[in-house]
Parts: structure tokens; sequence; C-alpha cells
């Protein structure tokens, strides 16, 4: 081999398996394809969302879903200038937590507020629904300011 050959190992990386949601998730993402979202309620009556299988507290299984709004405010924001491949949305955008109304934490999602300038913690925005009733995430196109 020459000094200035080139060695090459063809690789490709994957992770060919399915996996399973469980019961609760399974629940929360068959309502996202009804366009409504689901919480849980903690051991402290606190709603969470995404809802969880077991109390962050207490560890004991958690039963009881509750119905929160499509719409809530923003608790915190990065802008991105430059989306990736595979981001949800291919025009710049903010990743956000949002916590929906009638929950007590916040959800990461997409906000497309058309530019930085129009973005700011405490602003309230409302789901964007797709048209599909994919029972998962997808069915949440992205977040948007609210109509004063």
């Amino acid at each position: 081999m020459a000094a200035n050959d080139v060695l090459r190992a063809p690789h490709v990386m994957e992770y060919t398996y399915t996996r399973s949601v469980g019961p609760v998730i399974e629940r929360f993402f068959a309502g996202l394809g009804e366009h409504r979202i689901q919480g849980i309620k903690g051991s402290d009556g606190k709603v969470i969302v995404p809802p969880v299988e077991y109390d962050p507290y207490t560890g004991e299984t958690l039963t009881e879903f509750v119905d929160v709004g499509d719409a809530g405010t923003v608790t915190t924001w990065a802008w991105v200038t430059d989306p990736r491949p595979g981001q949800p949305l291919d025009k710049p955008f903010a990743w956000a937590l949002v916590k929906l109304d009638g929950a007590d934490t916040g959800m990461l999602h997409a906000v497309d507020a058309g530019d930085q300038s129009k973005m700011s913690t405490g602003m309230r925005v409302k789901v964007r629904w797709t048209t599909d009733n994919v029972p998962d995430l997808s069915s949440i196109a992205c977040f948007e300011p609210e109509a004063s």
C-alpha cells in the first residue's frame, strides 16, 4: 500500500428493532391521533405532560389521565437558525418547553413563530395539528403563536 492510499471500511450503523411504548404512552399517542392531549396526575396532584408510567416522587404506578388544553405558555426556548434534515420544520424555528393549559410540566416541541424577534418566554402558543390522524407525536406539526 502506498503512503497516500486511503484505507476505507464502509459500515452502515442500524438499529433494526421496534420499540413498544407501553399502555401510558400508547394512550397518549392515541389521543394525539384524535387531536387531543392527555397528561397523567401524579401523587402530588400535579399533571404531567407527556404522561409517565411511574410517579417521579414515589415510584408508584400512575393511572389517572387528565385532558389538558392544546394551547399554553412558553417557559423557555432556543432558536434554530439552520434546521437540520429530519427536524420538524425546514425553516428557522424555536425548540420550546410549552406548559399546556391544565398541565404542571412543560412539553418540548417546535414553535413556528416566523422569526426570532417574535419569540419570548411567557408567550402564548397553540398546537398546529396535522391533517393526519396519526396516533403519535407527528400529529402535532408544531406550535404557533396564539392570535391576540
